[in-house]
């Protein structure tokens, strides 16, 4: 079976999954700290919403990949 990567986002900027979630981390952490603008807050939440999303979509991406993987391994079985 070749390598294969998980899905990759379809974003720009293409995170890895390790780079978007520490992101995400501080951009929570800014919002839960408050002190922000209203503006402010309302681009972050957007970032934070578009981090989610690429998280999301690796996730995805590693369990077609572990799904596919687990259901080769039962077809060279039985």
């Amino acid at each position: 079976m070749a390598d294969k990567k998980p899905e990759q986002p379809d974003q720009k900027d293409e995170l890895s999954y390790e780079l978007a979630r520490e992101e995400l981390v501080e951009t929570v952490r800014r919002l839960e700290a408050g002190g922000t603008t209203l503006e402010e807050s309302l681009a972050l939440w957007e970032r934070g919403e578009q981090l989610a999303t690429i998280c999301q979509q690796w996730l995805d991406g590693v369990r077609k990949r572990l799904d596919e993987t687990l259901e080769g391994d039962t077809g060279a079985r039985g």
